[in-house]
C-alpha cells in the first residue's frame, strides 16, 4: 500500500514542492549524496566532435543482455566507459538496432561475461566495491548538456524540464530540453526517470510509463525506509545470483 502511494501525481507533487526554491542545493548535493542509487561515483566524458562525426569509427563496444528488477537491458561498453543502456521493449534485434544508430561505425562485439558485472552493479551496488564509473556520452553539445544535469539530481527525487532548462542557463528551451531527456543512452545511470511535468503528472518514458513509475516507486521507498530496503536489496542479490 505504502509503494503504491509512490506512484500517485499527489506524491510527485508533494515532491516538487519540497524541491522548490532548492533546486540549486538539491542539484549540488546530488553525487555526494551517502543515499544515492548507485553508490558510485559517475564520471561522464564526451566524445569529441570528431568521434561523433565519424559515428565511433575505431571504437569496439562490447555489449549484452542482462535481467535486471525492471526487465531486460541492453548494455554496452568501451574502453573508455559505459555508451549504452536501454530496456528490452521490442526484442533483442530492435534494442541492437537503437544500439548501433547511435554508434553506426562502431564495431559491436557480444560478450555477456564482460557487461555481467556492470549490470549488476547498476541495481545491487553494494556486491562490488565503490569505485569510478566512467560514462561515455555520444551526443550534440547540448544533449550533454542536459545529461549532465540529470546525473545531478538525487534518488527520491524530482524535477520538471523547466527546472533542467534552468539549470543549464537556458530558461526558455524546456522542450528542448525534454527531447534530449528522451535521447539520453545511458538510462538509469542517467536518471532521466526523475523528470517529470510541472503539473506533477509523470509523464511518458521511453520504456514505457509502468516502468517509468516502477523506478520512482524503487527510489522513493529506498529514500524514505533504508534499513527495510537494504535487507530487501540482499535477499535480490541472493536471487539474482542464483
Amino acid at each position: 500500500k505504502r509503494f503504491l502511494q509512490y506512484l500517485t501525481k499527489e506524491h510527485a507533487k508533494a515532491l516538487l514542492r519540497q524541491n522548490a526554491g532548492l533546486l540549486e542545493t538539491t542539484y549540488a548535493s546530488g553525487l555526494s549524496s551517502p543515499g544515492r542509487l548507485h553508490d558510485l561515483f559517475v564520471a561522464c566524458e564526451a566524445v569529441t566532435p570528431g568521434e561523433y562525426k565519424n559515428g565511433g569509427y575505431g571504437l569496439t563496444l562490447r555489449y549484452g543482455f542482462h535481467p535486471t528488477p525492471f526487465g531486460e537491458c541492453l548494455l554496452a561498453v568501451s574502453e573508455r566507459g559505459v555508451c549504452w543502456f536501454s530496456f528490452v521493449v521490442n526484442g533483442h534485434e530492435e534494442a541492437l538496432r537503437e544500439l548501433r544508430a547511435t554508434w553506426r561505425r562502431a564495431t559491436l562485439v557480444e560478450d555477456a561475461a564482460a557487461t555481467a558485472p556492470l549490470a549488476r552493479n547498476v541495481f545491487f551496488p553494494s556486491t562490488q566495491p565503490r569505485k569510478v564509473l566512467p560514462l561515455l556520452l555520444n551526443g550534440t553539445n547540448f544533449q550533454i548538456k542536459v545529461w549532465e544535469a540529470l546525473l545531478r539530481i538525487p534518488p527520491g527525487s524530482v524535477v520538471t524540464y523547466e527546472d533542467i532548462a534552468v539549470s543549464i542557463g537556458l530558461p526558455g528551451a524546456s522542450r528542448a530540453v525534454g527531447q534530449a531527456v528522451g535521447k539520453n543512452p545511458i538510462a538509469v545511470l542517467i536518471p532521466c526517470h526523475r523528470v517529470i511535468r510541472k503539473d506533477g503528472d509523470l509523464g511518458n518514458y521511453r520504456y514505457g510509463s509502468a516502468r517509468k513509475k516502477a523506478l520512482l516507486g524503487w527510489e522513493f521507498a529506498r529514500r524514505d525506509n533504508p534499513n527495510r530496503e537494504a535487507a530487501a536489496q540482499s535477499q535480490m542479490v541472493h536471487d539474482w545470483e542464483i
